[in-house]
């Protein structure tokens, strides 16, 4: 499954738990840039398939065995999330499309699809499963899972994670911080390594490491900069993502010597404000 990374903290990631459940699954997520150059390199069967409709793609319930893929790739988020999935990922159009001919709406009465026989990535994925694979029965558990998952959330009332938050005035998208006093205020922006997810489930995950963090103070204009020694450096499409300059490359410095120049651009009333709270803790 390649996920679109705003769909990562979605409390209701239906691919988080197809991950969870299946023995033989990946999940990617991450920049559609980024996916693009990992899954350039990710080796794929020659009889990989796509499963994503289209005018040519071959509904799985109509074929025989013999035509079914033997690895499916499965893209995750919204619809317009997926087509940017579609267009940024060139290699996705080298593979044949498979499709599904859903007889009833989607059980997924949480989240709003865009016509009427749209299905959750859960949905999607366990309806190509039975066509490929009746013989494995364990997939009606896991929709029966994903059912109570959905009654239980239908019980605790309203569920639109998006519309439900409290509103408040000011100027739409701009942290409430920067809307009073800046006296006080440094504004931060990081990039971290590339995430490097495990090949196997019982591989340990690798904790990424902040490479770059640039901070200002509005009111005086100070500003800091500086590039954290990293393997990360080496990986062409990734610093072309960046942008660095070379002398901003050339001049990174270790953990140590980057936490102690950070200290000392830092006040002890200053207030940091990021644009990902995930940051915070890199």
């Amino acid at each position: 499954m390649l996920q679109h990374r705003r769909e990562r903290f979605h409390p209701f990631n239906t691919a988080r738990i197809v991950n969870q459940a299946l023995q033989q699954s990946r999940l990617m997520v991450g920049h559609n840039k980024e996916l693009a150059a990992r899954f350039d390199e990710l080796p794929l069967s020659p009889r990989a398939g796509l499963l994503f409709p289209g005018d040519d793609a071959k509904v799985l319930t109509e074929l025989d065995a013999s035509e079914f893929p033997d690895e499916l790739i499965a893209p995750d988020g919204t619809w317009h999330h997926v087509k940017t999935l579609m267009r940024d990922i060139p290699r996705l159009h080298t593979l044949p499309r498979f499709c599904l001919a859903p007889t009833t709406p989607s059980r997924y009465r949480i989240r709003r699809e865009p016509h009427a026989h749209g299905l959750s990535t859960l949905e999607a994925v366990v309806s190509a499963l039975q066509s490929i694979e009746p013989e494995t029965t364990a997939l009606d558990e896991l929709l029966n899972t994903f059912d109570r998952m959905i009654d239980s959330q239908i019980k605790q009332g309203t569920t639109n994670w998006r519309e439900n938050q409290r509103r408040r005035r000011g100027v739409p998208n701009v942290p409430r911080a920067l809307t009073g006093d800046l006296t006080h205020i440094v504004v931060g922006y990081g990039e971290q390594e590339p995430g490097n997810h495990p090949n196997t489930k019982s591989d340990p995950p690798t904790q990424p490491r902040l490479m770059y963090w640039t901070a200002i103070r509005p009111v005086t204009g100070e500003r800091f900069q500086c590039a954290i020694d990293s393997p990360a450096f080496q990986n062409e499409a990734f610093m072309q993502r960046l942008k660095l300059s070379p002398q901003e490359v050339c001049d990174r410095r270790s953990t140590a010597d980057f936490t102690k120049r950070w200290n000392a651009f830092l006040r002890p009333n200053d207030r940091l404000v990021v644009l990902h709270l995930s940051l915070i803790h890199i």
